[in-house]
């Protein structure tokens, strides 16, 4: 197998780079710096080394062994340089083709490269790209009436991330209980957060967020967050209180955490709870929103309705864009001057998201996801369930998890020897799967061929 193995000191690939991939795989065993390893391949038509693959292999060392000179080592990065990309395919220096199961993180919905994303950022980048909200802007607030026609909400809040999403949310939240209740002497300001949650880096989404590991490095973050199992009716119940509770956060269907979903009976209790106690119940749907279970918006699927939902990641298509949509009860407490951002809301990134949200709100768009996302985890129970090492397959549309016994990363390693690029979840255990809609079965079949060939690498990697 011609596969590449990289460090920020070297670079090696056996043989050549440009493949073509076939869903036929086969599993070895090897030794690597002395020690066994095991690796799932696709069967490949290899050719000879050429000059441009070895131009590919030079400049990928470069790329690395650069990165590790100039740039914060926040990241654990795997050790591919992604040089293009078209539909679900992506092409690393080299010209090494994989099918992209990752989605730049559930971002790439479109896929990549799609010519009407790029029709409308080219027309609009040559045309006008950044205002500030200073002035008016027309794709803007096209973007918004499009946002509010197709959702529970009345008004918009841009930003340019989900974790400033998340952030605007918690000013909302806090605002809206000072002007709905002006002679208290402290309205409420507490939060309440779910166990496996993510709510984004910043350090108010970040209070929000349970991965103990995330906050502890920043400690003390945001004051006032309350955490309670996912799920746990009775125990959330007792932490949801009039005069103390702002705003509860929750994701309908948790990405980062692992891939749980919620029960339709715990976010109707929480719908009650929050009207109960005079908080608002915000939904995170950063992730799982915006077509990717099939719905248009992952709560649709409950038919429970928040007072804010906040969107970011597939919106625009792979441009950095966020909102915090409201309802008009939430946005009257905001006056101006209130929040604001310089970037969010740019005509370039709200065209790229018109051409997004156009073609994703379309029914036959949205049941194509679903039915391939039904497809996916059929063949992926019945490939994979009867292993001693997969727990669960769950999921719902194309946002999937694979729960281990073990830790993934061999797994996705050895996928990604093999051409297909996925992602990990949880802690460590589950390999996550958002690819983007627009995949077709027959991509989804190779995938989970992949997957299949690959799982010795678990057995070897345990006995080790």
């Amino acid at each position: 197998m011609a596969s590449l193995r990289v460090s920020p000191n070297t670079i090696s690939q056996p043989l050549n780079l440009r493949r073509r991939f076939s869903p036929s795989l086969h599993g070895r065993v090897q030794l690597i710096n002395g020690r066994r390893a095991v690796t799932a391949c696709l069967s490949v038509d290899v050719e000879a080394p050429d000059t441009a693959s070895k131009l590919g292999l030079a400049k990928s060392r470069e790329v690395i062994e650069t990165e590790a000179k100039v740039l914060v080592q926040t990241y654990a990065r795997t050790p591919v340089v992604l040089a293009s990309g078209k539909g679900c395919k992506l092409y690393d220096a080299e010209g090494r083709e994989y099918l992209d199961l990752t989605s730049g993180i559930a971002v790439n919905a479109l896929g990549h490269g799609d010519e009407d994303w790029l029709k409308a950022v080219v027309e609009q980048a040559s045309t006008l790209t950044h205002v500030s909200n200073v002035y008016y802007s027309i794709p803007q607030v096209e973007l918004a009436k499009r946002l509010v026609a197709s959702s529970f909400a009345d008004r918009v809040f841009f930003t340019n991330s989900g974790t400033e999403a998340n952030e605007a949310a918690i000013k909302f939240a806090r605002k809206f209980q000072r002007h709905t209740n002006p002679d208290a002497k402290e309205p409420a300001t507490s939060f309440i957060s779910f166990t496996n949650s993510f709510h984004g880096r910043t350090m108010g989404a970040l209070a929000l967020t349970s991965k103990e590991h995330y906050r502890s490095p920043f400690e003390p973050v945001m004051p006032g967050v309350t955490f309670v199992e996912y799920g746990n009716i009775q125990a959330t119940k007792e932490l949801i209180q009039p005069g103390k509770t702002a705003a509860v956060f929750v994701e309908p269907i948790q990405g980062e955490g692992g891939i749980y979903s919620a029960s339709k009976e715990f976010l109707q209790f929480l719908r009650k709870a929050c009207d109960d106690a005079g908080a608002l119940l915000v939904f995170d749907e950063v992730q799982c929103g915006l077509g990717r279970t099939g719905y248009l918006w992952a709560h649709e699927a409950y038919g429970v309705f928040p007072d804010i939902m906040t969107l970011a990641k597939p919106l625009a298509g792979g441009l950095p864009i966020g909102a915090a949509l409201v309802t008009e009860r939430v946005a009257s407490a905001m006056a101006f001057g209130d929040h604001g951002s310089t970037f969010a809301g740019a005509p370039l990134v709200c065209s790229a998201a018109l051409a997004v949200l156009n073609k994703i709100s379309n029914p036959n768009f949205l049941n194509s996801v679903s039915k391939k996302g039904l497809y996916f985890k059929n063949i992926l129970k019945q490939k994979l369930g009867g292993n001693p090492h997969v727990r669960e397959v769950r999921g719902f549309g194309l946002i999937i998890g694979i729960e281990l016994d073990v830790s993934a990363s061999p797994l996705v390693d050895a996928c990604r020897n093999s051409g297909l690029l996925v992602l990990t979840a949880g802690k460590g255990n589950v390999v996550r799967l958002v690819p983007p809609l627009i995949i077709t079965e027959q991509e989804l079949d190779v995938a989970a061929e992949i997957l299949y060939q690959a799982l010795p690498v678990l057995d070897a990697t345990n006995s080790n």
